[in-house]
Parts: C-alpha cells; sequence; structure tokens
C-alpha cells in the first residue's frame, strides 16, 4: 500500500459512523469506558525522558508537480513528506 493509497481512500459508510461516534463520545469528555488495566504506569523516569527527537529544518527542492500533489491534501504538507520518507526509511532498515 502506497501513501497516495492512504491518503486518497474514501471512508466507507461504516466507518464515518464510527468516527461520528467515536467523535461524539470524546466530546463528552467521558473517558470511563477505556480499560487501562493492560497498560503499566509510566514511571517518574519514563515520564523525564519522554521526550521527541528535535526535528530539523532543511531546504529542498521539489519538483512542482510533487508540491502540488502533497498540498492537494490539505496542510501539513511537509508533515507529510517526513511522514512518506519515514515509511521509505523503514522499508529499506
Amino acid at each position: 500500500m502506497s501513501a497516495e493509497d492512504i491518503l486518497t481512500k474514501p471512508l466507507s459508510k461504516r466507518q464515518k459512523a464510527d468516527l461520528a461516534r467515536i467523535a461524539k463520545h470524546q466530546a463528552t469528555g467521558d473517558d470511563s469506558r477505556i480499560d487501562y488495566s493492560d497498560i503499566p504506569a509510566l514511571t517518574e523516569e519514563q515520564l523525564a525522558n519522554a521526550k521527541r527527537a528535535p526535528k530539523i529544518l532543511v531546504a529542498a527542492r521539489l519538483d512542482r508537480e510533487v508540491v502540488d500533489w502533497l498540498k492537494k491534501f490539505g496542510e501539513g504538507y511537509s508533515t507529510r513528506i517526513n511522514f512518506i520518507l519515514r515509511e521509505a526509511m523503514a522499508r529499506v532498515r
């Protein structure tokens, strides 16, 4: 499956209904039905070390049609580029 497949595949009626139901439940702020019993609590040390690796600013020259295609999916095209490159990196490893 390609990144384009993931980003352009329309949701089914059932998926839309499920997402609407979940969003409605989340909007209430009630998370009492979530079962956290299989998730161990994080230690203070783990919480202190939980930092996202810093991102670096990179200037790259891309073909216009590539940028247009990425922007077609809305805001966040640089995040999308990172996702696509990360997926490609994972496949090579």
